[in-house]
């Protein structure tokens, strides 16, 4: 499994008609980064999602039961939430039969930071409300 996202640049095309053909609506660019960011911004959009990353920051690895146990959430339900953080490229997984191993994915984590930073810290507006 690659360790870094290869997300490379979409265009996204709305509105087709059967034909193929676009009706009035113009294609939408997407710059890698903000497909990055928004990959990683859905899979972090998830109250228990959070607690699992911050969980597994605060230790080299662990195994699926330990998550389980950490969470008030059935075991399928966290399943479902590792599967998104994992496909996200947030954390990574190792199978050592019967268990399976969890991880931070640090250099997607790495990059992740960088890309929020970047985007938040790219605010012109210094007041406290734009509409004062």
């Amino acid at each position: 499994m690659p360790q870094n996202l290869d997300i490379k640049n979409i265009v996204r095309t709305f509105a087709n008609n059967k034909e193929g053909r676009r009706i009035g609506v113009k294609e939408k660019q997407y710059t890698t980064e903000q497909e990055q960011i928004a990959r990683f911004a859905k899979a972090m959009g998830h109250p228990a999602r959070m607690a699992i990353l911050a969980f597994l920051a605060k230790q080299d690895s662990c195994f699926f039961g330990d998550i389980h146990e950490e969470l008030p959430i059935a075991k399928a339900t966290v399943s479902q939430h590792l599967k998104e953080l994992k496909d996200a490229g947030l954390i990574q997984g190792e199978i050592e039969t019967p268990k399976v191993r969890y991880c931070i994915n640090w250099e997607n984590w790495e990059l992740a930071r960088k890309l929020f930073a970047a985007f938040l810290g790219d605010c012109k507006c210094k007041s406290t409300s734009c509409c004062e």
